[in-house]
């Protein structure tokens, strides 16, 4: 934790919107457990992820995982946790089932207004379907929801950690914002 925000660190290999890592997984990995509170992988192999993935990391770690992917039908919520995760983000709908352990991303403020407050939820500053930066920010955000709320991407340093964030998720620019700690 950094003065009380928790540290979601990811290990991500790529995205659909142009990065590529000079690191390996496995490096990605031992960095991320380093520095992270939570450990994020990727279950889209959009992102570098799979199911196999969570399972692999779960025999390296003790640390909590979550599953970071859309994950748009419950099934895939269910395989996450099967495989070892602890958390799931679900993007942009409410699921059915281990609603104790989903985290939920909005695509949109007025999304975000009408998840059910016993959720955590995940503001990405970018827009998952274009790979641009959303214009709604994470102030207007934290304005709408009073409960447990983290900070998504773009984060390259402790200095981009937004007031009210109780955890960030860093992702492309892990070791850079390990190195700022």
């Amino acid at each position: 934790m950094l003065n009380g925000v928790q540290v979601i660190a990811e290990v991500k290999t790529k995205s659909p919107f142009g990065f590529t890592s000079d690191e390996s997984w496995k490096d990605l990995f031992n960095l991320a457990n380093n520095v992270g509170d939570i450990i994020s992988i990727h279950t889209d192999s959009r992102w570098g992820g799979s199911f196999d993935l969570i399972s692999k990391a779960r025999k390296l770690t003790d640390k909590p995982i979550l599953a970071k992917g859309i994950h748009a039908k419950d099934e895939e919520i269910a395989i996450a946790i099967e495989n070892g995760a602890d958390f799931v983000l679900v993007v942009g709908r409410i699921p059915n089932i281990h609603k104790d352990k989903c985290f939920i991303e909005p695509f949109t403020l007025d999304e975000l207004s009408k998840i059910p407050s016993t959720f955590k939820v995940i503001w990405n500053s970018r827009d998952l379907l274009t790979g641009e930066f959303k214009k709604e920010t994470f102030k207007q955000a934290r304005k709408i929801w009073k409960g447990w709320l983290c900070q998504a991407s773009n984060i390259k340093s402790v200095s981009d950690i937004k007031q009210g964030a109780n955890a960030v998720l860093v992702g492309a620019n892990l070791r850079e914002f390990a190195g700022s700690i």
